[in-house]
């Protein structure tokens, strides 16, 4: 693989320019939290000795001491969603924009020439597109799923929906040490065994020559159900590829750098999300480790970023 630092497959807005989210000041009046499985405390890891992407703030490994807690065992799907959409009357910040983020080949050709993202041409910006329109205007029938991970969520529309739900964003280190499973500082929610293009798919990331093909070969060429493929120890679904799910926690970089000083001048209040999604490869964004990191502006949507959440422990 190619060490280089490379743009990440998740496109940012830019400056942060927040349309603003509201109509979510309600408090669900249904139990959200029972569903979510427990996550024990006590050390945990954070990190690895072996950063897959240089630069981008993976190592070192760390100990790092866990309160217990739950988390959902999936992303919040779209169903979920809609309920807290009925409920609180919520405007996303992809409808306050008029527009998100949808990959190349996922745009309608009948919506003509895109606007496409410098440098990750593979990104466009497309008009209308939104958590129920994924790829864009009256796509609803053909990408919508109720039991699919909502997408096309911002950091702070995850926010709202966290206060609706009673839950929060999850930590880095809570995120990491739940994805993890019991498993210590395996690489992967299932252990150290590598995802490759031809026979072994054990979560839903890119196989094929990224960007240009995707064979396809796990089952899945854009989000898979929020529960499939294995779980974990801790029985929580698709901790790593997917989507990617944002956390609670500010990008940062302990570095002393200048280059990294400077990339990250340009994304001061940036949010870090982990786990990666559906279009990771180990060719280019291999950020579906559960070390991996990636910043983008709390305001910012895609069609492959969503969001879990966790609550305090069961009394």
């Amino acid at each position: 693989m190619d060490d280089t630092i490379k743009g990440c497959c998740t496109p940012s807005r830019g400056t942060y320019q927040s349309k603003g989210v509201g109509g979510a000041d309600k408090v669900s009046a249904i139990d959200l939290s029972a569903a979510a499985l427990p996550i024990p405390g006590g050390k945990g890891f954070v990190g690895t000795d072996k950063g897959g992407i240089p630069d981008d703030g993976e190592t070192p490994l760390r100990r790092v001491k866990i309160k217990p807690f739950r988390m959902g065992k999936t992303a919040v799907t779209n169903a979920e969603f809609a309920a807290f959409i009925d409920d609180t009357g919520h405007v996303t910040e992809a409808d306050a924009f008029g527009w998100s983020f949808v990959f190349w080949s996922e745009v309608p050709e009948r919506l003509g020439a895109t606007q496409a993202v410098q440098g990750i041409e593979w990104w466009r910006r497309v008009e209308g597109a939104n958590w129920q329109h994924i790829n864009g205007p009256d796509t609803m029938q053909d990408a919508y799923h109720p039991d699919h991970p909502v997408v096309h969520v911002s950091w702070n529309d995850a926010q709202a929906y966290a206060k609706w739900a009673g839950g929060r964003l999850p930590t880095e280190a809570e995120w990491e040490h739940a994805a993890r499973g019991g498993l210590g500082a395996a690489k992967f929610p299932w252990g150290e065994e590598e995802p490759d293009d031809t026979s072994t798919f054990p979560c839903n990331i890119w196989q094929g020559s990224f960007p240009q093909t995707n064979s396809k070969a796990d089952g899945f060429g854009t989000t898979a159900p929020a529960m499939s493929f294995a779980p974990n120890g801790y029985g929580l679904y698709n901790m790593a590829g997917n989507v990617w799910e944002w956390t609670q926690d500010t990008y940062s970089i302990k570095s002393l750098k200048k280059s990294v000083k400077a990339r990250l001048a340009d994304m001061r209040g940036y949010k870090l999300s982990k786990g990666g999604s559906f279009l990771c490869h180990k060719s280019y964004c291999y950020r579906y480790r559960i070390a991996a990191r990636s910043g983008s502006s709390p305001d910012s949507t895609t069609t492959h970023h969503g969001f879990r959440l966790v609550w305090p422990e069961a009394r």
